[in-house]
């Protein structure tokens, strides 16, 4: 009898192995199955005088093969993969937003400064003003419909960010309750290996929205953490996550939340790491933003160069010129107040000098009611003040009575700049591309004296003619002002009080010649076109960050195509190092169906030596019978 025992347990534990290979080979595409192994003992021998004999065989457990090491650096390599993977795509659809060539805002702001140049060639000529008019509209158009197309791609953010948080929330149920069953069966001394399996998995796959880390317990519980240490699943228990405004209500900016047991937590999007939300989270707070500034910037300080030009010069009926676009409001959708602010303080912004723009949000914290500091959030740049208004950056800041120690401000110059951009008439005569100053050479000039610029800086010039007489080819006299004065070939001369024109000679003169400045006499301001000259040369200032407006359009794209370019580059980077840190997990836990058929060959034969044996014992009871039945 003791045969057929070793050869029923060696049948038994055979089928075992048997059933848990062919589970392998039936899970070979399993997402999260790891492969299992049955491991097998013998049985206490029993002691006999002529020594111990041995009982067969018994399954001690069943046991997969897993590395937490391994599955941990596969889940981290994953998450980050997935936020660089996520956001390299957004930024690859941004970047589409501003193209080249002719399609692009560059190419009509070009023709826009080009079909002045018509005008200027032919002031009273209605079709060239308003061919004029029409490119100026379709730069206004341009820009509007940019600032359209990203507010679409912000709501479709929005949208991804609205799905994938419901996912993580999904899931950090889903292992909590597995969580709850793993307990449960641990009690029983032997490992749930499918449901560890599948924490393992739903692990993985919050590794995808967000990077997660985890401890496990003593009952077999594990506890998921993200944004460092914030708990998403405690146990059996689990949290939940939800999006949320910024401290200032910024509705272009979203912050992950998360409650526990009716406290809320703001995570510090610095510490999520990795995940589609991570991703997506940098993308909009981030990338967006910037564009944003860098479409607002460049909007609102050509608007305002246009139309500060612009108002300089005269109609066709003679009229001072008025604004070309519609002057941007700056109030209370460019100022965001600190929510736990104490104070009663209100700020207000206005233009200085739209050539010191910088593409960027600020951030005022307010150390006194006149004091404190301005934090440009592009690259932190801090600059303390010491009284108001607050002037940085071509910008400045008024603030009413009442800020107290501790109050903050966020101010967005150029969030709706582009938005809302449009010209502010359509009649063509409007156009005020003569110039309300004139130049003469004196008659009987000698010299090489020549006219290099002309220009007026007010629309109201002085009735009284300022006249230039030289003394010598280095010094001259003015009409206006007594005194001598040095002369320099290209060397700006100025009038008026406030300043109402600029002048710039070149060439050497002699004694006694004259140069004479006055207001554009009424018979030739129909045929003068000054302005519109000017306004061709807006083109060449230096307005963003050193570059002409010209070369504008071609830095913004070149901003945004960089973090392009560096964001797939570490999407690249960061797939390759998860597929292999996955590629080494599944080198443990996968199945590999050659070592499998061989097991399954290896044990059939097991199974039939093992029934055989059983047969053998058969044999030898029945003819033990047989002889003791004589």
């Amino acid at each position: 009898m003791s045969l057929l025992n070793v050869g029923a347990r060696a049948l038994m534990a055979n089928q075992t192995v048997l059933q848990t290979t062919g589970n392998n080979i039936a899970n070979v595409n399993t997402p999260g199955y790891s492969r299992q192994t049955v491991q097998l003992q013998t049985v206490e021998s029993q002691y006999s005088g002529s020594g111990y004999i041995g009982k067969g065989v018994n399954v001690a457990t069943i046991t997969r093969s897993y590395s937490e090491f391994l599955t941990r650096q596969a889940a981290l390599a994953g998450a980050t993969s997935a936020g660089d993977t996520t956001r390299a795509e957004k930024l690859k659809q941004l970047e589409s937003l501003f193209p080249a060539g002719t399609m692009g805002i560059g190419a009509a702001v070009s023709d826009m400064l080009n079909a002045f140049s018509d005008v200027a060639s032919a002031p009273t000529d209605l079709t060239a003003r308003t061919v004029a008019l029409t490119k100026t509209n379709e730069m206004a158009n341009r820009l509007r419909n940019t600032s359209t197309l990203l507010d679409d791609l912000q709501q479709g953010v929005k949208l991804e960010l609205d799905q994938k948080t419901t996912a993580i929330n999904t899931l950090a149920t889903s292992i909590a309750s597995v969580n709850d069953k793993i307990a449960r069966a641990t009690g029983n001394g032997q490992p749930p290996n499918d449901l560890l399996d599948q924490r393992d998995q739903l692990v993985r796959e919050l590794n995808q929205y967000v990077q997660t880390s985890s401890v496990q317990a003593t009952d077999g519980t594990t506890s998921v953490f993200i944004g460092g240490s914030q708990a998403l699943v405690m146990g059996i228990t689990a949290a939940t996550v939800a999006l949320s405004k910024d401290e200032f209500g910024d509705p272009n900016k979203t912050k992950l939340t998360l409650t526990r047991a009716g406290a809320t937590i703001t995570m510090n999007e610095d510490l999520l790491g990795g995940g589609e939300v991570s991703g997506l989270l940098r993308f909009q707070n981030g990338d967006m933003n910037e564009a944003r500034n860098l479409l607002g910037r460049y909007t609102l300080a050509l608007s305002t160069s246009l139309n500060d030009q612009h108002k300089l010069g005269l109609d066709l009926d003679g009229n001072t010129g008025g604004n070309l676009f519609t002057p941007a409001t700056l109030g209370n959708l460019n100022i965001w107040p600190d929510s736990s602010n104490t104070g009663a303080a209100t700020l207000g912004l206005s233009i200085t000098d739209a050539s010191q723009f910088a593409a960027s949000d600020y951030e005022i914290n307010f150390t006194g009611a006149a004091a404190g500091t301005v934090t440009r959030r592009s690259d932190g740049v801090v600059t303390a003040f010491s009284a108001v208004p607050i002037v940085v950056d071509g910008l400045s800041i008024s603030v009413t009575a009442g800020a107290l120690n501790g109050d903050r401000f966020l101010i967005k110059p150029f969030s709706t700049a582009a938005s809302t951009i449009a010209t502010e008439f359509s009649t063509p005569r409007a156009l005020a591309v003569a110039s309300p100053v004139a130049g003469m050479m004196g008659s009987s000039n000698t010299g090489s004296l020549q006219l290099a610029n002309l220009s007026a800086k007010s629309s109201s010039i002085s009735a009284t003619d300022v006249v230039l007489t030289f003394t010598s080819n280095s010094t001259y006299t003015r009409s206006d002002i007594a005194g001598s004065f040095a002369y320099v070939p290209g060397q700006a001369i100025t009038g008026g009080t406030p300043i109402e024109w600029s002048l710039t000679l070149k060439g050497t003169p002699n004694a006694l010649d004259t140069f004479t400045v006055k207001q554009q006499p009424a018979a030739y301001r129909n045929l003068n076109s000054g302005n519109a000259s000017a306004m061709m040369n807006v083109r060449d200032l230096p307005m963003f960050d050193g570059a002409a407006v010209t070369d504008g359009y071609a830095s913004l794209i070149a901003q945004i195509g960089i973090r392009a370019m560096s964001a797939d580059y570490s999407a690249n980077v960061s797939n390759a190092i998860a597929l292999t840190a996955e590629k080494e997990r599944t080198g443990v836990s996968g199945v590999n169906l050659d070592e499998e058929a061989s097991k399954l060959l290896q044990y059939q034969q097991a199974y039939q030596a093992s029934a055989k044996m059983i047969q053998v014992a058969s044999s030898i009871f029945d003819t033990l019978i047989q002889t003791l039945g004589r």
